[in-house]
């Protein structure tokens, strides 16, 4: 039996479509309304966009800023709110509890957790977080929140910052002169490299994450000294004065990069409103020893400075806070912050001193 004759079958003509007739244009000029989807929903084109933020007015000597600080509530921290306040500034602050105030807000550093649209709203944000280096001894448990702390705050700002829609355009985020390390016989500016130790391996973590701020953002790295206050690392030392117990640490001979708590704060005010960026060395312009600026608290405290402690037993004792901190050799001079203007209160360690008298609260003092 033949096989069945294949007759070719023609392709399926495509459907035809019809296409709506044009709509007239607005008699006004107007755009047509995008068409709609399936169902009669709006197409995603209908959606306006969304509107650009307002640009933010140029920061001048004169503005008076919303600033955002972190770490308000310690020494440092609360001497600078009071500058701020008294500036004319508007002070908001972070904190780690329940807020209190309207002008205290809630976060989470170690798990950077912050509410990013708050930096839509502050000019400024100001970061001075961190573990107290002057509890001793830095224990490896100590050492590690050390690091933690500071890097962990920075970055959670950081991100914040570079979620907002309209992101702060200044910060100043805190640094520490233990980057340069101990340097016997240098004189140490924002130029110098790095050096090595503990602290200056924790400063360059700390900075390289608030470098990490948006590019419109003026970034500014507060490389403090040893800030002479009542706390800080001046707290120890106080004590052991008022014991009758201190005098010189090692030869006493080696250079503190030092500030006085009132300059501290008022070189940060005067940063918020200047055109620097980058590390800034926020040290006095007078240099001053160990043994100098631990004679000079005996003497304000009325009490003997003749104990001294050999520097190997601080090495034993306290290691790397004995190292990094008390027995650190550093010359920094404040090359950029003098550039710019800025003019010290208190130059000399005894006049940073004498300005701590404990009949004056610090609020008064400023």
């Amino acid at each position: 039996m033949a096989a069945p004759k294949r007759v070719p079958v023609p392709p399926a003509k495509p459907k035809r479509v019809p296409v709506p007739p044009a709509r007239p244009a607005d008699p006004a000029g107007a755009a047509p309304a995008a068409a709609s989807g399936a169902a009669g929903r709006p197409s995603a084109a209908a959606a306006p966009p969304a509107p650009k933020p307002a640009p933010r007015p140029p920061i001048t000597k004169d503005s008076k800023l919303r600033v955002l600080v972190a770490g308000a509530s310690g020494m440092i921290g609360r001497e600078l709110t009071h500058q701020l306040a008294a500036a004319g500034h508007t002070v908001l602050t972070l904190v780690r509890r329940p807020p209190q105030t309207p002008a205290e807000f809630t976060w989470a550093p170690d798990a950077k957790i912050l509410d990013f649209r708050l930096l839509d709203d502050v000019d400024a944000v100001i970061n001075l977080s961190g573990a107290s280096l002057s509890r001793l001894p830095w224990t490896a448990g100590w050492r590690t929140q050390i690091l933690r702390s500071r890097v962990k705050a920075t970055q959670a700002l950081v991100e914040a910052m570079s979620m907002a829609a309209r992101p702060p355009q200044v910060f100043l985020s805190g640094s520490a002169v233990g980057y340069y390390g101990s340097r016997p016989g240098e004189v140490l500016t924002e130029e110098s490299p790095r050096g090595t130790g503990f602290l200056s391996d924790v400063v360059e973590q700390w900075e390289a994450a608030a470098r990490l701020a948006p590019e419109a953002t003026r970034t500014v790295l507060l490389r403090s000294g040893v800030v002479l206050g009542h706390d800080g690392a001046l707290k120890p030392l106080r004590l052991l004065t008022r014991l009758g117990i201190s005098g010189p640490l090692g030869t006493g001979r080696q250079q503190w990069a030092w500030i006085g708590l009132h300059d501290e704060a008022a070189a940060i005010v005067h940063l918020l409103t200047s055109d620097l960026a980058g590390p800034v060395n926020l040290v006095a312009p007078e240099p001053a020893t160990a043994g100098e600026i631990g004679g000079e608290l005996a003497r304000s405290l009325h009490r003997p400075f003749a104990f001294a402690v050999p520097r190997k037993v601080l090495e034993l004792a306290l290691q790397d806070a004995g190292r990094d901190l008390l027995l650190a050799d550093q010359l920094v001079r404040p090359e950029r912050l003098l550039a710019d203007g800025f003019r010290f209160r208190h130059p000399t360690s005894a006049e940073a001193l004498a300005a701590l008298s404990p009949e004056v609260p610090a609020a008064a003092r400023a």
